[in-house]
């Protein structure tokens, strides 16, 4: 391949013209995929089929002219992938660390009076991506810096990554995997119990990034962001950093947010990154300061350490001294009891802080943390209150040898690397109130009117010991009726919900159950194979569990250490005893299984797209939002139509199937 030249510039300027198809794909992308999960999950239209196809066709026609495929692209199916483990793979050459520093000055010093592009530090995982002829073929996290892992199959799920390029040179380039604060907390959001939520966006992205299943990576929005090009076989950038972010640009990627300084302007600069850190939606623990010229910043060399092209910035943090009052002792559902630092409030950041976990027993000693120390506290990553030092070590605090909530004994469990406190009675109240409320939210059984606040009344006055108890509060009625925020007509509310549960499905039961690692899919997933039948499951081990596709061995230990706890299998069956379980197809009925299906348009026999698709699913097929090669038919009313769908179907030659014609051959 011929080496493409132009003057710096010139070549900085065409992509940037390029760049600008590239914007209108990943914004046709996120706008289609948007209305097609509205029109088939949620039942809305939120903009008709008319500007929907011709946005369709738009976005079509520019990927043919640019090469570019998003793996979100309504135009594209995109398989998911399951392996046993993560394969390692060394990387080409070792990928150093940066060189950093927390002084304004010494940064604009360390320009020498060069040019350079200064960006956000984000904090994700960095990840390697390889593409040939086009095509992504590999994508390797950055390990330890000489051997990574593979996870091309999981790449090809991050929202905003081109899984097709225009570029047909070998190309590789690092960037970070993230998650932002707003997909982090709506994630956390469906997780009941505290202790199971995800510390921060980097812990998520890092354990969605190097999952088994790229399923579930696919769940978490995982983002894509370009911060370094490696090579680009025989293209030319006249040796300019930002011409490469803008061929990347060009390309498809989404790059890091970035801007050129001189030593005339950098803290400013600085200082503006400061001001936008707060309400950035990516996380981000500092800057990155890279030479402009490329050739100028390869001739520095490296140390054994870092490489001397760039240097880090990192965020010098806030320190405000205080006064440690208490430790408070915060139980969750599993037992686990957390430390929490209750101190003198501080302004942090422009807000007021007057409490930060301290994680673990091990933190809490290794802080030598007692009341009326006195400790400096900051915001990680000018967010999340941390406790940084403690200036008087005491080293005082005591360890409760009893729950705070029930009184029973606690332990200290090593779990990890890290000791952690735990609660061993098994009916304490804190864990009966989280497990109660994950039992009646509205994944697993449904049931309106039971806020955790009711749920603590109801225990505390002993209506409540087991699930089962709840379809025998009518015998309580009238003391509940008594009881503050209750009346006659909030108490028949609460009971016909309760009744109103017992018609249930056995994945519904699963989940309601609180067993470890066990979520809505995962339950549906453990029923399907052992054919919606409860008995089968109870006589399961985790060599079986391990085998079925999606759970692994994880989900396998924790469903059967449930299992085999005689009190939990007692008190499931008291339960079983109050419901009606809803008939599920059995795989004896599955007569769609490996088939996909697409379906458009208004239905006449079904009530919602929802409903038919759920049909088809009970019977052991998937719906797709999109027409493909795979795809065994379209359900459409309106044969004759020239939508997007039905001409990709004749396209493919794809059978288009009326409802009626649908139910005769399928159902």
């Amino acid at each position: 391949m011929g080496r493409r030249r132009l003057g710096g510039e010139g070549i900085e300027r065409k992509y940037i013209m390029a760049a600008e198809k590239s914007d209108r794909i990943k914004e046709l992308t996120e706008l289609l995929s948007r209305a097609s999960k509205a029109y088939y999950a949620q039942d809305q239209e939120i903009m008709s089929n008319y500007e929907y196809d011709r946005l369709y066709d738009e976005l079509e026609q520019l990927e043919r002219e640019t090469g570019i495929i998003l793996a979100g692209s309504p135009t594209q199916h995109v398989g998911y992938e399951a392996v046993d483990e993560l394969p390692k793979e060394a990387h080409e050459a070792p990928m150093l660390s940066l060189d950093k520093t927390k002084d304004r000055e010494e940064l604009r010093s360390w320009l020498q009076g060069q040019p350079a592009i200064l960006s956000w530090k984000l904090d994700g995982l960095t990840i390697v991506l390889t593409y040939r002829d086009g095509k992504l073929a590999k994508a390797v996290t950055r390990g330890n810096g000489e051997v990574g892992e593979v996870i091309t199959g999981n790449a090809r799920t991050f929202v905003n990554l081109p899984l097709n390029i225009g570029f047909q040179g070998e190309l590789v380039l690092r960037g970070e995997a993230v998650i932002s604060y707003q997909d982090f907390e709506e994630i956390n959001s469906r997780i009941q119990e505290a202790d199971a939520r995800y510390k921060n966006p980097r812990n998520l992205c890092s354990g969605s990034v190097r999952q088994l299943n790229s399923e579930i990576t696919a769940q978490r929005r995982v983002r894509f962001v370009a911060f370094n090009l490696v090579r680009a076989e025989g293209a030319d950038f006249g040796n300019s950093r930002e011409a490469q972010f803008a061929f990347l640009e060009e390309q498809g990627f989404e790059a890091v947010q970035r801007v050129k300084v001189t030593e005339d302007n950098i803290l400013e600069a600085v200082e503006d990154f400061a001001r936008r850190v707060e309400n950035y939606e990516i996380p981000s623990d500092g800057l990155v300061l890279t030479f402009e010229d490329i050739a100028y910043g390869q001739s520095l060399g490296r140390t054994a350490k870092f490489p001397r092209h760039s240097i880090a910035f990192k965020w010098a943090d806030e320190l405000r001294e205080t006064t440690l009052r208490e430790i408070e002792w915060s139980p969750s559902r599993t037992g686990l009891i957390n430390p929490v630092a209750i101190f003198e409030p501080v302004e942090l950041e422009g807000t007021t802080v007057s409490r930060a976990s301290v994680h673990n027993i091990s933190i809490l000693r290794g802080l030598k943390l007692g009341i009326g120390d006195r400790i400096t506290v900051y915001k990680a990553n000018m967010i999340i209150p941390q406790i940084a030092e403690n200036l008087t070590g005491s080293d005082n605090v005591e360890i409760p040898e009893i729950c705070p909530v029930c009184g029973g004994r606690t332990e200290i469990r090593q779990v990890a690397d890290a000791q952690s406190l735990y609660c061993v009675n098994e009916d304490c109240d804190a864990k009966k109130i989280k497990a109660f409320t994950l039992f009646v939210s509205r994944d697993a059984m449904n049931i309106e009117g039971l806020s955790e606040a009711t749920l603590e009344k109801f225990l505390s006055s002993g209506f409540l010991h087991e699930f089962a108890d709840l379809y025998h509060l009518d015998r309580h009625q009238e003391e509940i009726t008594s009881m503050e925020g209750f009346g006659e007509k909030s108490c028949q509310n609460l009971l016909g919900s309760i009744e109103k549960s017992r018609e249930a499905t056995l994945p519904q039961v699963i989940y309601a159950l609180g067993i470890a690692n066990i979520g809505v899919a995962n339950a549906k997933m453990l029923c399907r194979h052992f054919d919606y039948d409860l008995e089968q499951m109870l006589q399961a081990d985790v060599e079986e569990l391990s085998a079925i596709e999606g759970v692994g061995e994880v989900i396998a230990t924790a469903f059967v250490e449930y299992i085999q706890g005689e009190e939990n299998v007692r008190r499931l069956r008291n339960l079983m005893k109050e419901l009606r379980i809803q008939a599920v197809q059995t795989a004896a009925e599955q007569n769609l299984a490996g088939k996909g299906f697409c379906v458009t348009g208004s239905l006449n026999h079904f009530g919602s797209r929802s409903e038919l698709k759920d049909l088809i699913e009970q019977r052991g097929g998937k719906v797709t939002g999109s027409v493909t090669s795979r795809t065994e038919c379209l359900v459409n009313n309106d044969i004759a139509s020239n939508s997007s769908k039905n001409k990709k179907a004749k396209e493919l030659g794809i059978p288009i199937l009326t409802e009626e014609e649908f139910m005769a051959k399928y159902l």
